[in-house]
């Protein structure tokens, strides 16, 4: 690309040099442009041999208005969205859409299961709060509404996206739910002597593992978990269903408790598994999880097993290491006789030594003995994702306004050895929100088969258009190659409607679909005969719905 060019207005060919992917700064040599045997990651790639989308398109400029915008050239369809039916029991589609996995049904592109998470409810639902607080009803429904979708979603023949009603495998999984406990929480004193619990919700981001079920998970739990009068323990853990299989659900404490944002799964080089994950609030850690166990593809589903029983780490980027989150660790820190309560922290030593008796105590308070470990805070780390093409890791750190970092930045880290396993990793900046690369507030990630990351972003609802963020309009959707001549420079896709955001872009195995979640259009609705959007514009419709689209129009080569 001709660096003259302005990048905003004209992309000629996105994806140019991605069969001679480069990190030199990380001394990575080359690499070539396709995933490979030795760097298997679970997302997006996941076990297909995936075809490239060139990437020809002009991106959009942003974009005020209340639509989904798309370049010239692409559509979409809603596959489904706030309260439609999704099969025959008459269960209802939830709301505040997140997370999206597709499953091909017996390897195809055009059908397969769609994993929506939902996050959170809004007064498109519950209609305006008393006193800004849920009712016994209200209550119920948010419980209904939020957790997880699985439908059936298919091509037809006219080439649109649809969904299919009729699935035997179409359910809602939610705050009603029914979930196994495993890893040292299971039965433990913390989590009141219980093996299993009920309920998800404030599902937010998520992944695919290995043996391609899905793992949801449990981020801003808290008020509605006190609102309801449930046990806090309960909630804020990674979640694992089948969606082909409706008995199989899962809570794994191994993976720690906290606001997560979603997980990327790897392989280390010796087999075992390895997953990273984000906790998504103002000074907060960066976490991976490595089983004792290695990774059987014969064994399938049972690999589950492995997520039950590993190491939690937690990162310092001061010092470019992963502290193991163990009860010993954390026994031998608060003995210390010079032991101080690290910034950040509320308690006394001996409020701490109260507070961790044992391994399922540190899972369950992760952020307190990652902090206690020297785990080093950060901006808000939300979605991360393995690079299926050299092993290293991108993070979204969104912002924080407490340290000045208003628009965000992505992180990229080298593992040592580039082995996923490892102890050590050093970092750089890939890529820094603000006027300068045309995007704020980065949050989920997704990478097509020319190695150029998706990123969508989220600026506040109350911040977009105003101020500092007035030249980056709505929030969008972006594509960074990362590499190549245009490495790291962002060039926008897709503008979403009034006061949404984008959310877990998802590509089908062949990248001929992307599938996208459009979150909240119109959060800021105070009146309902007033609403700020009505997207997705549906005939007699007085209220904005979120929901789920299938984006097409990708030519590949």
């Amino acid at each position: 690309m001709d660096k003259q060019m302005d990048r905003r207005t004209f992309l000629s060919y996105l994806g140019t040099g991605a069969t001679a992917l480069a990190a030199a700064t990380a001394g990575l040599g080359l690499l070539e442009g396709k995933a490979s045997a030795a760097s298997k990651t679970a997302d997006h790639l996941f076990g297909f041999n995936s075809n490239r989308v060139s990437g020809h398109f002009d991106p959009i400029a942003p974009s005020n208005e209340d639509k989904l915008v798309l370049p010239k050239g692409y559509r979409y369809d809603v596959v489904a969205a706030f309260d439609d039916v999704i099969n025959q029991a008459g269960d209802k589609f939830g709301q505040g859409c997140d997370y999206n996995a597709f499953l091909p049904i017996n390897g195809a592109n055009h059908r397969g299961l769609l994993a929506t998470n939902h996050e959170y409810t809004n007064i498109f639902l519950h209609g305006p709060l008393k006193d800004g607080k849920m009712n016994a009803d209200q209550i119920k429904q948010a419980l209904y509404y939020q957790g997880m979708s699985v439908i059936e979603v298919f091509r037809d023949t006219d080439g649109s996206w649809k969904m299919d009603k009729s699935s035997a495998n179409a359910r809602r999984i939610n705050g009603f739910t029914k979930f196994e406990l495993t890893g040292p929480g299971k039965g433990s004193a913390a989590l009141g002597g219980n093996t299993s619990v009920t309920g998800t919700f404030a599902n937010c981001s998520g992944g695919v593992t290995l043996w391609n079920t899905v793992l949801s998970c449990e981020e801003n739990f808290t008020d509605l978990a006190a609102a309801a009068s449930l046990p806090l323990t309960h909630y804020g853990w990674v979640v694992e269903i089948d969606p082909f299989d409706g008995s199989f659900l899962r809570k794994h404490t191994a993976l720690g408790r906290f606001n997560h944002e979603n997980t990327a799964m790897g392989l280390a080089k010796d087999g075992r598994v390895v997953v990273y994950m984000g906790d998504d609030k103002k000074d907060a850690c960066i976490y991976k999880f490595v089983s004792n166990g290695k990774f059987d593809k014969a064994k399938g589903r049972n690999n589950s097993e492995l997520l039950a029983d590993g190491t939690l780490y937690v990162a310092s980027l001061k010092n470019g290491s992963w502290i193991a989150l163990t009860y010993d660790a954390v026994k031998k820190t608060l003995d210390n006789p010079s032991f101080k309560t690290p910034a950040g922290l509320k308690g006394t030593k001996e409020d701490f030594l109260k507070l961790f008796q044992n391994q399922a105590d540190v899972v369950t308070n992760c952020h307190e003995a990652a902090i206690l470990l020297g785990g080093m805070p950060t901006d808000r780390p939300e979605d991360i994702e393995i690079s299926p093409f050299d092993n290293t890791v991108f993070i979204c750190h969104t912002n924080n306004d407490l340290h000045g970092n208003i628009h965000g930045h992505i992180t990229r880290i080298f593992e040592q050895d580039d082995d996923l396993g490892a102890a050590s990793f050093d970092f750089e900046i890939f890529a820094a929100g603000g006027r300068q690369s045309g995007f704020s507030s980065p949050d989920n990630l997704s990478f097509d088969g020319n190695g150029n990351l998706w990123v969508v972003t989220d600026i506040s609802s109350s911040s977009l258009n105003k101020g500092i963020y007035s030249t980056f309009m709505n929030n969008g959707l972006f594509v960074i190659p990362t590499s190549g001549p245009s490495q790291g420079d962002a060039f926008q896709f897709a503008s979403g409607p009034n006061e949404s955001e984008m959310t877990g872009p998802y590509f089908t195995p062949d990248e001929k679909t992307l599938f996208l979640s459009v979150q909240h259009p119109g959060e800021n609705t105070t009146d309902l005969s007033k609403p700020t959007s009505l997207w997705p514009h549906r005939s007699g419709d007085k209220i904005a719905r979120c929901g789920v689209v299938a984006i097409s129009g990708f030519q590949l080569g």
